[in-house]
């Protein structure tokens, strides 16, 4: 059991990472840095909304998968 959630815990962190990175607004790596772009705040639509949306369930699951590891390798 152990070695299954380990498992879905790292294709979930991959994932996460894929999705808070395709967010970044920047050109280049710029935007993966931080680096100020000189952008202003847009409401998020379409394919934007959709990718906040996927991000923050996979961050839910992430924290859901971390804490049942915990708890079996306790």
């Amino acid at each position: 059991m152990e070695t299954y959630l380990d498992i879905a815990l790292i294709i979930t962190s991959v994932v996460l990472i894929i999705s808070v990175i395709l967010q970044s607004k920047g050109a280049g790596l710029g935007g993966l840095t931080g680096a100020d772009t000189g952008g202003f705040f847009t409401a998020r639509r379409g394919v934007e909304k959709t990718l906040f949306r996927l991000t923050m369930v996979l961050s839910v699951i992430f924290v859901l998968l971390s804490i049942a590891t915990v708890i079996v390798a306790g």
